[in-house]
């Protein structure tokens, strides 16, 4: 686990205060207890008891905040082995026995998943990454949202969102900074 260690506190539920410590990588910024906050606020009425998907983990505070809140299952991918490291040693300090951490591309992940159906999804990929096009496709085509799934989308400001699925209805939205966060409310298609 090389480089400096962070820390980002989950905001309520059974681990409520305390601090997941994660690395510094390239590209990862967990999202903002301010952000984190109004997320979790939109999502009061379909936690707890759901699964929840959480493409690039990173820090994990999406995932670990709605473990915390009462999640059914959470599976964290990410592909960064420090994060990894990270992650699996915040899920042994919590006891997180409804957490799984995959470590792995996204895209091999959904390429791969099978038999899992997801209530929430948490798609917070570094800001321009250049998969998020291909990545939001192959999640509406894994087979893996439940019919009503929301997804949840942290991105910079100014990306065009015009590629998002006919089907994925936008239900809320706010910025902040440079970053703008979206609920999304998928219908079967």
């Amino acid at each position: 686990m090389a480089g400096k260690e962070n820390k980002v506190r989950i905001i309520a539920g059974q681990w409520r205060g305390r601090k997941l410590s994660f690395p510094t990588a390239d590209g990862l910024r967990p999202t903002t207890d301010p952000i984190r906050e109004t997320l979790f606020s939109w999502l009061q009425a379909y936690l707890p008891s759901v699964n929840c998907l959480d493409l690039y983990a990173g820090s994990g505070a999406l995932g670990f905040e709605a473990a915390s809140r009462g999640a059914s299952q959470v599976v964290l991918v990410e592909n960064n082995r420090d994060s990894v490291a990270y992650l699996n040693k915040n899920k042994t300090a919590c006891q997180a026995d409804t957490i799984q951490i995959k470590h792995m591309d996204v895209l091999s992940y959904l390429q791969s998943t099978k038999g899992s159906l997801f209530d929430v999804v948490f798609l917070d990929p570094p800001f321009r990454d250049n998969n998020l096009i291909e990545c939001v496709e192959k999640l509406e085509q894994s087979g893996c949202l439940a019919d009503d799934a929301v997804i949840y989308l942290e991105c910079e400001r100014k990306l065009d969102l015009n590629f998002m699925p006919a089907n994925w209805q936008e239900h809320r939205s706010k910025t902040r900074g440079q970053v703008k966060f979206s609920l999304y409310k998928r219908e079967k298609p």
